[in-house]
């Protein structure tokens, strides 16, 4: 008796199984939602040094300080003046990442026109227009600095402005649990998709325990590092031991942010 006569007829039966189609497009946009925040994570901190030239220290204190003029000018002449300079700014860097932050700002922007829209037939045309222009300018000041400084210099430099260590502690603690998260996140998503073969009616239950399975281990994650820095003394003190030294782009960024403090002066007295 051969093998093929020993198997039951139901196993020789060839199956053309064809699974039903089934929406997914939820999936695919988390997927490529997290992709994107980790690959702009991951270049960011991929820079062997700092873009400019300029010192870290100037870059925070400097764009602090034009945030600052942006939201106290009350003359939308020194706001278009801000938004020329940073449009000048931008245009120094690559094309992928004046893209990328072209599209945060307009976006950001876009939305707050919208919410500020009804003021229009109240006749405050004036100010949906100067805060639409002001968040435009302060968005692309953070996006900017993002962009040109590494994260380990800006926790430096906020260090220098004695900026209290709990706050330099989240900030940087939040930066790495982002990646390491999301990368738990991004795995988990990707065995969703692959098993989930056919129609699949229960895609949001599944969601909801992806989520909840990323919080339980948020918090084992946290437990397992605040004993490892216990354990290796650390008590939440950071010191900083890189000098900085004047160069010829610190003295240049200087004169021209000098120029701004002035140019904002002027406008507002007049």
């Amino acid at each position: 008796m051969s093998v093929k006569e020993s198997l039951p007829d139901w196993l020789l039966i060839q199956e053309n199984y064809i699974p039903l189609k089934d929406r997914d497009a939820f999936i695919n946009k988390s997927i490529l939602s997290l992709l994107a925040l980790l690959a702009r994570i991951r270049t960011q901190a991929s820079y062997k040094q700092d873009k400019f030239f300029i010192s870290p220290l100037f870059k925070v204190g400097f764009s602090i300080l034009l945030i600052l003029l942006i939201s106290l000018a009350q003359n939308y002449a020194f706001v278009i003046i801000a938004n020329v300079y940073l449009l000048l700014g931008l245009s120094l860097l690559n094309g992928k990442e004046i893209i990328s932050i072209l599209k945060i700002c307009l976006t950001v922007a876009f939305f707050t026109f919208i919410v500020l829209l009804p003021t229009l037939f109240y006749g405050s045309a004036y100010s949906c227009i100067m805060i639409t222009s002001k968040v435009f300018a302060t968005v692309m000041t953070v996006n900017i600095l993002s962009h040109i400084t590494r994260w380990n210099s800006i926790t430096n430099a906020l260090k220098m402005f004695f900026i209290p260590d709990i706050f330099i502690l989240v900030l940087d603690i939040t930066i790495k649990y982002i990646v390491m998260l999301g990368d738990f996140a991004l795995n988990m998503l990707y065995a969703l998709k692959l098993r989930s073969v056919g129609t699949n009616s229960a895609k949001n239950r599944l969601l909801a325990g992806i989520a909840g399975t990323v919080f339980i281990k948020s918090k084992e994650m946290a437990e397992d590092m605040y004993a490892a820095m216990e354990c290796r003394g650390f008590t939440g003190e950071y010191h900083v031991e890189q000098k900085y030294r004047f160069n010829w782009a610190d003295v240049l960024a200087i004169a021209i942010n000098a120029c701004i403090v002035f140019i904002f002066f002027y406008l507002e007295r007049n």
